[in-house]
């Protein structure tokens, strides 16, 4: 093995903590640095003696990162971050507002281009390993239709979302399937379901002193992109009580893909997860897209990507002949 991948982790919340973990399983790979907004003596990594960075100090480090790992959330840090970041670093992001993703790519492909940079945007599980299975899926069995679900769990960046309404002090959010679609897909039948037929949308929150609760929620039900669409509940707890009952952050899903070969066969194709931990398994997948995004680069493949751009072999640390071997 030849020298250690440099990455540096850009933001260091759940997501940032998940990644310094999943790095930790990957010999092929050396965290140099920590960038954070918060006064970096006061930020304590997983693994004593990490450096840590303030954010502004990125500018003048760019030779000592082959890859930085975007951890900002999608609502705000990312659409800010990703574009300017680009223009200096390789870069890896898990941008999630979904219709969004075709203009922050543009944003993000424009600098990372015009500086020689590969920038690889909306890693994760969704979009992310999940888009992979949609796509497949479609190729396969031309004559179906796609179904995601996702949940029951905890969703980073709809909590996220949440805890920046005015008035929330803290607060997270379940996405949930409605278990009347899931059973007809599986069925093999192709409902046509709406955004609100096939999830509902469960907050915990607790509130700022002296918040006006209906004007809360009624932010929170109506934010565009997030809630607008769903059937959404939201519950005012204590902290203690967030604390207590919500600290774990599972997650999971599924896509499925029901069609026909011929008149008569049906097939049906799903992959699914069961995530204990949403934060540490994004923050893996994010760390194998790292691997791919320096070995892109390596060969001169600038702008951004996304992982239908990105052959699975690279994203493995295993050599093209020991895939051969092995796992073929």
């Amino acid at each position: 093995m030849g020298q250690p991948i440099r990455i540096a982790i850009a933001g260091y919340g759940n997501l940032g903590r998940g990644v310094e973990a999943a790095l930790a399983h990957n010999p092929d790979m050396q965290l140099v640095a920590v960038y954070t907004r918060r006064p970096p003596d006061q930020l304590e990594t997983l693994r004593p003696g990490t450096p840590v960075h303030r954010m502004e100090d990125l500018a003048g480090h760019a030779e000592r990162i082959d890859v930085l790992i975007l951890c900002g959330g999608s609502k705000e840090d990312l659409p800010r971050q990703g574009p300017e970041l680009a223009a200096s670093f390789n870069t890896v992001d898990s941008f999630d507002t979904h219709a969004r993703i075709p203009d922050y790519f543009a944003a993000v492909d424009a600098p990372a281009r015009a500086n020689r940079r590969t920038a690889l945007i909306s890693a994760g599980w969704d979009p992310g390993m999940f888009s992979i299975a949609r796509v497949v899926g479609e190729a396969l069995l031309p004559d179906g239709a796609t179904y995601t679900f996702w949940g029951k769990g905890l969703s980073q960046g709809h909590s996220d979302a949440i805890r920046r309404v005015p008035g929330v002090a803290a607060g997270v959010q379940y996405t949930v399937p409605v278990p009347e679609a899931v059973a007809r897909v599986r069925s093999g039948q192709r409902p046509t379901l709406s955004t609100r037929q096939r999830h509902t949308r469960e907050c915990f929150v607790v509130l700022e002193p002296g918040a006006d609760a209906e004007a809360v929620r009624e932010a929170i039900v109506t934010m565009p992109h997030y809630f607008d669409e769903y059937d959404t509940t939201v519950n005012f707890v204590s902290a203690e009580e967030l604390r207590r009952d919500h600290g774990a952050m599972p997650h999971g899903g599924f896509v499925i893909r029901s069609g026909n070969t011929s008149a008569g066969n049906t097939q049906l194709i799903e992959y699914g997860l069961q995530l204990g931990s949403n934060p540490e398994f994004t923050a893996s997948v994010l760390v194998a897209c790292a691997r791919a995004v320096h070995r892109l680069h390596l060969a001169g493949e600038y702008g951004a990507r996304t992982v239908f751009d990105v052959p699975p072999g690279l994203l493995s640390p295993r050599s093209a002949e020991e895939l051969r071997a092995e796992l073929l």
